[in-house]
């Protein structure tokens, strides 16, 4: 995967795939102390303690379509590749929480991509669930919710598509207003 937007989008599909209702991105960036997390939580079945201990190898998975899972071995690889690490808790019927570590400015890490067209399409294919996007820098934060932008405008889902290429242009200038230069707009 060339961006971690798109890593962050492999990880919400399992959460998806789990069943959450409420999916929270929270990425965290400081110049200042050259780091970079990013966590996604959920509140879906949880995974047991057998997969849990062995999900990060790539000839481990759930799927049935292919015998490998290579979005989060993968993601470890690149968050070690960068100075960091990959973490993950899992409790069954509760939900997992999957924590990933940078170096800020580390040659070898991805750049954060399109974050904000990630989240459009995830809202779009699931307006069932309520997406959380946190964001916080040295400069501001910045906090989205799925379910209080539908609330708001009174809408049920989000199959408009100028709507949804507003709300992409929302994300992407507030993240500019907080200091995030590092996504790649399409």
């Amino acid at each position: 995967m060339l961006t971690l937007a798109l890593n962050i989008l492999d990880i919400v599909q399992n959460s998806i795939r789990a069943e959450a209702s409420t999916i929270t991105i929270d990425i965290g960036e400081s110049i200042k102390n050259d780091f970079m997390d990013i966590r996604v939580s959920d509140n879906g079945k949880g995974m047991p303690e057998e997969l849990l201990s062995k999900v990060t190898d790539p000839f481990v998975t759930t799927r049935t379509t292919r015998r490998i899972g290579m979005g989060l071995p993968l993601l470890k690889h690149q968050a070690n590749l960068a100075g960091g690490d990959l973490s993950i808790e899992s409790y069954q019927g509760k939900g997992t929480s999957t924590y990933v570590t940078f170096i800020l400015g580390h040659v070898d890490r991805q750049p954060l991509g399109d974050i904000a067209g990630v989240m459009t399409i995830l809202m779009s294919a699931n307006p069932e669930i309520n997406f959380l996007y946190n964001h916080k820098t040295d400069t501001g934060e910045y906090r989205f919710s799925s379910l209080e932008i539908k609330e708001y405008l009174g809408i049920e889902d989000f199959n408009d598509s100028h709507l949804l290429a507003d709300i992409k242009e929302m994300i992407n200038e507030n993240l500019k207003d907080i200091g995030v230069f590092d996504i790649i707009k399409s």
